[in-house]
């Protein structure tokens, strides 16, 4: 993609990856909408960076996201980039089927039904990008939280199958694929010396993304231990690892 210019939107844009994501775009000299649930944390967001605008959107609802996105197209009918990032990750006891639920309906079944309702638009200009965010966890999965590692599995593989569809038409899909970063995602994470720093993440990931042409999946040196696990042939003792196993 290319690394200014464009009008892109982020959900999940009101705080940790996205919220940092945004603020590089902006400077980058893109337009920048953020979408997220909560309005004051977008407002926080917006008000450090003049001209970015923000729209409420829970990616758990389908009536919303369609009406979200024919908003969305009538007020910046320049759009030519979507960063698919909203997510949410909670810890399952067994089988959590709330839980589990509701962690499909925003991190799988949100993202598909934003792609397919932004999809026509997006086809229809010169040169367009959709970006997906899965995780290391997609690669080598935290027993802790199995129903996050299975939406970010489907998340990397719908990635791959969308990617071949769309390889005839103006839209590049690019996947951003992090490792554990110290946001809060989980609690605990932003403090957690074992995840990566949230500034070092966006500044490798932004460099990444500047490459031309650029990467079809976007893998930070740090996420390799998990992602690269089975092409070391090491996915038994990496998950050993990471799930505590001595």
């Amino acid at each position: 993609m290319q690394s200014s210019g464009n009008s892109i939107l982020i959900t999940g844009g009101g705080s940790g990856i996205g919220a940092a994501l945004a603020h590089e775009f902006h400077a980058a000299g893109n337009q920048v909408i953020i979408a997220g649930r909560r309005q004051a944390a977008l407002d926080a967001v917006v008000a450090e960076h003049p001209g970015m605008a923000a729209m409420t959107l829970d990616m758990e609802d389908p009536a919303e996201i369609q009406d979200f996105a024919e908003k969305l197209v009538a007020e910046f009918p320049a759009l030519n980039a979507v960063l698919l990032n909203a997510g949410i990750m909670v810890a399952e006891e067994k089988v959590d089927l709330a839980t589990a639920e509701a962690t499909i309906a925003t991190n799988l079944l949100g993202p598909i039904r934003l792609a397919h309702a932004l999809l026509p638009h997006l086809e229809a200009q010169p040169a367009a990008t959709i970006l997906t965010v899965s995780s290391g966890l997609a690669f080598v999965p935290l027993a802790a939280t199995p129903t996050y590692c299975a939406t970010k599995a489907a998340i990397h593989s719908w990635s791959i199958s969308m990617r071949e569809q769309l390889k005839a038409t103006s839209v590049e899909l690019v996947e951003i694929v992090p490792p554990g970063v110290q946001t809060d995602l989980m609690p605990g994470h932003a403090d957690n010396a074992q995840m990566m720093p949230l500034a070092d993440f966006i500044n490798e990931t932004m460099g990444l993304l500047r490459q031309q042409p650029t990467p079809a999946e976007i893998h930070v040196e740090r996420v390799k231990f998990l992602s690269e696990a089975t092409k070391r042939g090491e996915f038994a003792q990496v998950f050993g690892i990471l799930n505590g196993a001595h």
